[in-house]
């Protein structure tokens, strides 16, 4: 499964392991706001490895946990999806607006194949200081570099590189992240100290 190749998710030690994460995630969705300590608790056996600052607001959801691995300071707002059959790597001080979904996770396309049962996955790779706006998707086998900003609402379909606004369906690269975006924090508003 995790090199790529096609795999039966019925296998009984995936099922397993479904199993696991899904009991954790369950257990951790079902904790009171406030109740900070054993959600962290929670996350830390999920998750294969996380950073020692951070914040994943409920409900969260995933395949496996042990194939994510997350920086420090990491914000997740609401409702995040995360179908780990391939490695999640996130990088340092990154951003999750509410409902982002990463899907490392795919079905044939060819009928005959995809009722055989047989599946497949592909790593996704989050860069450093990068912004997902909500509503987003990052489908498998894409890398967005460090410090891009994806505007709400993006289906990310390729790689996006580095220092960059992108946005779309499919998402694609409007303009660099530029000198102007230290002096303007949203359209013409000024960023006053």
């Amino acid at each position: 499964m995790l090199s790529g190749r096609l795999y039966l998710a019925s296998d009984p030690e995936l099922a397993a392991a479904r199993e696991r994460a899904l009991g954790l995630t369950y257990r951790f969705n079902q904790l009171l706001p406030w109740e900070t300590e054993e959600q962290q608790r929670i996350l830390r056996e999920l998750l294969g490895r996380i950073g020692t600052t951070f914040q994943i607001n409920q409900p969260f959801r995933c395949d496996y946990g042990c194939n994510i691995q997350i920086g420090e300071n990491f914000y997740c707002n609401y409702n995040c999806t995360i179908l780990d059959v391939a490695p999640v790597t996130i990088g340092d001080n990154v951003l999750f607006a509410p409902n982002v979904s990463l899907f490392t996770a795919g079905h044939p396309l060819d009928a005959e194949l995809r009722n055989t049962g047989l599946e497949y996955g592909f790593p996704i790779t989050i860069g450093d200081n990068v912004w997902v706006g909500g509503n987003v998707t990052v489908c498998p086998q894409v890398t967005i570099g460090d410090g891009a900003v994806i505007g709400a609402g993006s289906v990310v379909t390729r790689d996006i590189p580095a220092n960059v606004v992108a946005a779309g369906n499919p998402c694609r690269v409007l303009r660099p992240v530029a000198e102007r975006d230290r002096t303007y924090y949203f359209q013409d508003r000024p960023v006053e100290p």
